[in-house]
């Protein structure tokens, strides 16, 4: 691809995601270090690692697969976000903004899905 994932919106605000699932994830308590705040982190640092990975890639087909596996990361996000506001780790607040933010992200995800398949 001629463009560098770093150009890409989408890219962008997944990076702004991850920041976001840090700075709260920091807050859960310390028996969920390694649990569900780094499963949540995990999910989240690869949505742009996939975009990346797949930007780097020869063919178009092989770019929207790492698109898809962004995808698939993102929504993991959000059944981890939902399980962090069950246990009361986060409040109803936090929740709404991070799948709203997730929501745009996915629907960038989309886009670029279909712009790279026409």
């Amino acid at each position: 691809m001629s463009t560098s994932f770093k150009d890409l919106l989408v890219w962008n605000a997944s990076m702004d995601y991850v920041t976001s699932i840090y700075k709260i994830t920091s807050d859960f308590p310390d028996s969920e270090r390694f649990g569900l705040a780094s499963q949540l982190q995990r999910a989240a640092v690869s949505v742009p690692s996939n975009i990346a990975e797949g930007s780097g890639r020869y063919f178009k087909k092989e770019f929207v697969h790492f698109l898809y596996q962004a995808r698939g990361s993102l929504l993991e996000t959000f059944t981890q976000i939902e399980i962090a506001f069950r246990l009361g780790y986060i409040t109803d607040q936090v929740r709404d903004q991070l799948i709203e933010t997730g929501e745009e992200i996915s629907k960038m995800l989309n886009g670029l899905i279909k712009s790279l398949k026409d």
